[in-house]
């Protein structure tokens, strides 16, 4: 068996003495593993470098079978990310996040959205507001997505300030009075592209998807949230 497609490489690991394992998000396919031969190669690991863009010809035997990668990197952007700390951090949350996903599961839009914040070089409050929500679509292609259409207690639709823990809904300025202490902070970007962001603001966005993150994904397969993902925060709301 044969296909090309063109990916976004987001991850390596070693196999044997000179090949690698290369996890791949390839266009309409998913997250796809293949076995690169000589992958440790000076010209193949530079073409292997999370966050570079490829062209991919996948092959084997049969279909539930590992497989063989040939890759032509198509966008390098490994030495850029690397002289931007904050770009660099965000690439490898990224990542990370993108090897939560299932093996071989399309999920196109949520790859957009990556290519999207790994090009972006403006305002780094921008790219903490782009990387908050990346994690929400994240939580909700993964199935765990929060409903934020109306206030779970009342049924409105607007002034919506809050989420509970408990059931991952949203709640109203005026229902989450009397129980702020156990409620999490929906910041109004996540609402509203548009909506003006302070520092204050990510740092709520950023508490709220790593508590459903970790409650749904992270504590359940046992792994760490990625290692870059305080640091950036930090970074970022200061």
């Amino acid at each position: 068996m044969q296909w090309q497609g063109d990916g976004l490489v987001i991850g390596v690991r070693r196999h044997g003495e000179t090949s690698v394992i290369a996890e791949v998000m390839v266009a309409g396919r998913g997250r796809c593993l293949g076995l690169v031969r000589g992958g440790r190669s000076p010209r193949l690991a530079a073409t292997l470098q999370p966050g570079n863009s490829v062209e991919l010809t996948w092959r084997a035997r049969l279909e539930d079978h590992l497989g063989t990668f040939t890759l032509e990197v198509t966008k390098s952007r490994a030495a850029d990310l690397i002289a931007e700390r904050l770009r660099l951090y965000a690439a490898q949350i990224v990542c990370d996040h993108l090897r939560l996903l299932p093996e071989r599961d399309p999920h196109d839009h949520l790859l957009d959205f990556a290519l999207g914040l790994l090009d972006f070089t403006g305002d780094p409050l921008h790219l903490a507001a782009g990387l908050a929500r990346f994690e929400l679509t994240l939580l909700d292609e993964l199935g765990f997505g929060l409903d934020l259409t109306s206030c779970a207690a009342t049924g409105v639709t607007t002034d919506l300030t809050h989420v509970s823990p408990r059931s991952a809904r949203a709640v109203s300025r005026d229902a989450a009075a009397p129980y702020l202490d156990r409620l999490l902070k929906l910041p109004a970007f996540f609402m509203d592209d548009q909506a003006a962001a302070d520092a204050a603001d990510m740092r709520a966005g950023f508490t709220l998807t790593g508590y459903f993150l970790d409650l749904h994904v992270w504590a359940p397969r046992r792994i760490d949230p990625p290692a870059m993902r305080q640091s950036f925060v930090d970074l970022t709301t200061g």
